[in-house]
């Protein structure tokens, strides 16, 4: 297969659980490389992601590994023969990468769960709000870049409005409820579609108040994208440096459980609209 100058998200992922099976069987790059009949060259374009793999080259990387999770492989499988170009490639060389590699990731998840503390979570955001959040960088967007990233945000709420959406859960602080990123009134906007959205059957969200005792998790922010097995899920979080795609195993585990002591000190989801309702009423 031809080597990709820009290796997607996904791409990189698939061959680093494919170096990770190697590296768990004890075996060099040259080792696998040998049996699989490739150059050493070839092994470590595969293994970043730099060239693509076949079903049938995958299959016996596995066997030589001795992974015998077939679900596992299976998922593997999917990622290397998947070629969908979907609707986020129109922005392709128009913005940077991790926009495409956040649609692409939320496409293929099987659920997304959210911690939101300064902003509402992207996915539930309003134009009117996106732009205004992306209208305070510094340095200063121009327009048409600010309108290209509020077109990409709003574009990628398909995955909420398919004929089979994603699960999505969301957790979000009193403070993102609050802030006003715009005007008295885009705020009632955008308080009134959570409560819209909250209504949808595969859509959860809850509210931490101020006064709630128990939470002292003020970096929790995330989203953790469910993949087609645990061992591919993974946590999205934003970094000074930029966008971070966070997949080590240890590291999942331990996002996942701060998910849960975040979900368990939230409101539930009833008392959470009710909560969003006074809100928007002293607006």
């Amino acid at each position: 297969m031809p080597a990709r100058r820009h290796p997607t998200a996904r791409q990189v992922r698939l061959g680093t659980e494919l170096r990770r099976l190697r590296e768990a069987a004890g075996l060099k790059a040259t080792e696998a490389a040998s049996r699989l009949g490739a150059s050493s060259v070839q092994m470590s374009q595969i293994e970043s992601g730099i060239s693509g793999v076949s079903e049938q080259r995958l299959r016996q990387l596995a066997s030589h590994y001795a992974c015998t999770d077939d679900a596992f492989i299976d998922a593997l499988v999917a990622m290397a023969t998947d070629r969908t170009r979907g609707w986020w490639e129109e922005y392709r060389r128009l913005l940077p990468a991790p926009f495409l590699d956040l649609a692409e990731l939320e496409h293929h998840a099987t659920s997304l769960r959210e911690v939101a503390l300064p902003y509402i979570p992207g996915l539930l955001q309003t134009e009117d709000y996106a732009r205004a959040v992306y209208s305070f960088r510094v340095p200063e967007l121009p327009p048409a870049d600010v309108e290209l990233r509020v077109q990409h945000r709003m574009q990628r709420k398909v995955i909420l409005e398919e004929p089979a959406p994603v699960p999505y859960e969301a957790v979000v602080h009193e403070t993102a409820l609050r802030i006003r990123v715009s005007g008295r009134a885009a705020s009632r906007v955008q308080l009134s579609r959570l409560l819209e959205l909250s209504e949808a059957e595969h859509i959860v969200l809850r509210v931490i108040p101020f006064d709630l005792d128990g939470f002292a998790g003020a970096t929790s922010t995330m989203k953790y994208a469910g993949g087609a097995v645990p061992k591919l899920d993974t946590v999205v979080r934003d970094a000074p440096h930029g966008t971070a795609f966070i997949d080590s195993e240890a590291q999942l585990g331990a996002f996942r459980t701060l998910f849960h002591r975040v979900e368990a000190v939230s409101l539930e989801p009833d008392q959470s609209r009710d909560f969003i309702h006074r809100l928007a009423k002293e607006l």
